[in-house]
């Protein structure tokens, strides 16, 4: 199995460490997961996310000269399908325009005036 950049795999947490986790990957290699790749949000502590002997899914983000594998949790998540486009709506007429703007400027209108009303009782 070639191991590129971009593969998705499974693999077994092998090692947990402070700054990461060695995972056992298939054809007996590891791969190295670092703690700012295992999940979108911040990770101050990997073991609250891993647990040894745990499955999980990775992705190879990188394979150095030495050979040492580059692995993410987070990239390896599969993207959840952007919610469908809303139906395009028709456009406004002029006089639909001109009604939704007297509506928004009506109630700015109000909503000033009760600040106007309140900041002069207090000068009083």
């Amino acid at each position: 199995m070639e191991f590129a950049v971009g593969t998705v795999l499974d693999g077994k947490v092998k090692t947990i460490t402070s700054y990461g986790a060695f995972i056992q990957l298939p054809e007996n290699r590891t791969g190295m997961v670092h703690i700012s790749e295992v999940s979108a949000s911040f990770v101050s502590d990997i073991r609250k996310h891993l647990t040894e002997g745990q499955t999980v899914r990775v992705k190879i983000i990188g394979v150095d000269e030495a050979g040492k594998i580059k692995l993410s949790m987070k990239r390896a998540q599969e993207k959840q399908p952007a919610p469908s486009a809303p139906k395009e709506k028709a456009p406004l007429s002029f006089e639909e325009k001109l009604k939704q703007f007297m509506s928004e400027s009506d109630s700015k209108l109000s909503g000033s005036r009760q600040y106007e009303h309140i900041t002069k009782s207090r000068k009083r």
